[in-house]
C-alpha cells in the first residue's frame, strides 16, 4: 500500500518523507487487532483512538482526533514562562487582557474535537491566578480565604478570562 501511495504522489510531484511516512491502523470499537502504530500526530493533533458517547449517551470506542502531548507540552511551558503569580503589580483586568486572545486561540484550534484534553491546562492557568490573587492580596494568603474570594470573582464575572467558559467552577459553598 505505501508503494503504492508513494506512485501516485510521484505523479502530482510529491515524495513522501521515508522517517515521517507510516500506514497507520485506525483502531476503534468495530475493528480488532494488535499492530504496530495505531496513532500518528498531525497539525498538533494527535489521532488515536478514544471514548467516545453515541446520541443516547452510550460509551463507545472511536478513532478521535486531540491536542497531542507535544503541543500540551509547549504551551504549558509558555504558561509558566508567563509567571503570572508574580505579576502582581498588574490588575485582573490587565492579566485578561494579556492573555485572553492567546488562550481563547488554543482553545478554538485545539478545542475543536476532544476540547476535554485542553482541561488540565485551563485548570492549571486557573491555578496560577489563585496563586496571583494570593500573592497580590496579604488579607487572601490563605488558601481558605482565597478560595472563597476566587468564587466570588468567578460568580461575579462568569466570562472574564476565556477559559471559564469551558471549566467547571468550583461549587459554591
Amino acid at each position: 500500500m505505501l508503494t503504492a501511495i508513494a506512485e501516485r504522489m510521484a505523479q502530482v510531484g510529491l515524495t513522501l518523507h521515508p522517517d515521517k511516512t507510516r500506514i497507520v491502523y485506525c483502531h476503534d470499537g468495530r475493528r480488532r487487532g494488535s499492530h504496530e502504530h495505531t496513532a500518528f500526530t498531525f497539525l498538533g493533533y494527535t489521532f488515536r483512538a478514544r471514548g467516545a458517547r453515541n446520541k443516547n449517551g452510550k460509551m463507545f470506542l472511536s478513532f478521535l482526533p486531540a491536542i497531542s502531548k507535544e503541543a500540551l507540552r509547549k504551551i504549558s511551558a509558555q504558561v509558566r514562562f508567563w509567571r503570572l503569580h508574580h505579576r502582581t503589580g498588574r490588575s485582573f483586568a490587565d492579566l485578561a487582557r494579556e492573555i485572553n486572545p492567546i488562550v481563547r486561540g488554543w482553545m478554538n484550534y485545539y478545542g475543536a474535537f476532544y476540547k476535554s484534553a485542553l482541561y488540565c491546562l485551563l485548570t492549571r492557568i486557573n491555578a496560577y491566578l489563585l496563586r496571583w490573587v494570593r500573592n497580590k492580596y496579604r488579607r487572601l494568603r490563605g488558601r481558605k480565604k482565597a478560595q472563597k474570594a476566587w468564587i466570588g470573582v468567578i460568580q461575579r464575572y462568569p466570562r472574564f478570562f476565556a477559559h471559564w467558559a469551558w471549566i467547571n467552577m468550583p461549587p459554591t459553598a
